[in-house]
């Protein structure tokens, strides 16, 4: 398959009719956006349904974007970013056609895994997201908007590579950490 797309499947590995490039003799069916340079995390908020997406950048760069059918989201073409050489991606970071991040963090902090929380244990994080980060080793707590970030806050840092981040079933957040080697299981303090 080719890089750079977001894919979109049912279960049975079948592609759903209303993909936008599902027709065509040569069209590849199951392309949902197109312009991804490197999708990390994805999750549907619970109460509207919007599915985002944290994207790595180049240095600096990094993404947060709504994911929406047939949305091209610009890559290689416009970025916030530069190469690892020092060198420009593009000299564009906007282009009529291709969309905007959301919001996009310079330097890059190596955003990962995306979790809307679900629980009952935080009730004033219920449906905010949280975000880890590889290279800042962060685990962001971000409130959106229907379209748009209305607060950021950073709530651990230094605290290992942030590979993945669950609501369990009994309303804790389990974060999984490289360096340390761990899975760290948040719960409130007593009072």
């Amino acid at each position: 398959m080719p890089a750079g797309k977001t894919y979109r499947i049912f279960p049975d590995g079948s592609v759903p009719a209303d993909n936008p490039y599902a027709d065509g003799p040569d069209a590849i069916g199951q392309i949902f956006t197109i312009g991804n340079r490197n999708l990390q995390g994805l999750a549907q908020h619970p109460i509207t349904g919007v599915l985002w997406g944290t994207e790595h950048g180049p240095m600096g760069g990094d993404e947060l974007n709504i994911i929406a059918s047939g949305k091209n989201y610009g890559w290689p073409v416009i970025s916030h970013g530069i190469n690892y050489n020092g060198e420009k991606v593009s000299e564009l970071s906007h282009k009529e056609g291709m969309e905007q991040p959301v919001k996009f963090w310079t330097p890059s902090p190596a955003l990962c895994p995306l979790e809307f929380y679900t629980g009952n244990l935080f009730p004033k994080w219920k449906n905010q997201a949280f975000i880890g980060a590889l290279a800042f080793e962060q685990i962001k707590r971000l409130e959106l908007g229907k379209t748009e970030v209305l607060s950021e806050e950073v709530m651990f840092t230094g605290i290992g590579r942030v590979r993945d981040i669950k609501t369990g079933p009994e309303g804790a957040l389990y974060v999984v950490l490289n360096n340390p080697n761990v899975v760290v299981r948040l719960t409130p303090v007593s009072q």
